[in-house]
């Protein structure tokens, strides 16, 4: 595989677990000042998609799994995440 590729896909993955992690954060933070049910539910959605994006890296680069089974297990991740993040934008 070509090493730029591998550079691109860690550099990738990289910014996915520190912006993720910060949303993530900002928003259990908000739900533990608010109490607010949507905002913890927004919190768990985004936190399934950033570890779904570390899972699906660290399977490729370091456990040495296809590229496929990272895509794979990246994506199956964010579709989850995503229904939560949706279902918390529904909850009043």
């Amino acid at each position: 595989m070509n090493p730029y590729i591998d550079l691109t896909i860690i550099a990738a993955k990289t910014a996915i677990l520190a912006l993720g992690g910060s949303i993530t954060y900002y928003a259990l933070r908000a739900y533990n000042r608010t109490g607010d049910r949507s905002l913890r539910e927004l919190g768990v959605g985004f936190g399934i998609v950033t570890v779904g994006a570390l899972l699906g890296g660290v399977s490729h680069q370091i456990i040495g799994a296809d590229l496929a089974v990272g895509i794979a297990i990246d994506g199956l991740l964010t579709a989850v995440g995503f229904a939560v993040i949706v279902y918390s934008l529904y909850l009043e």
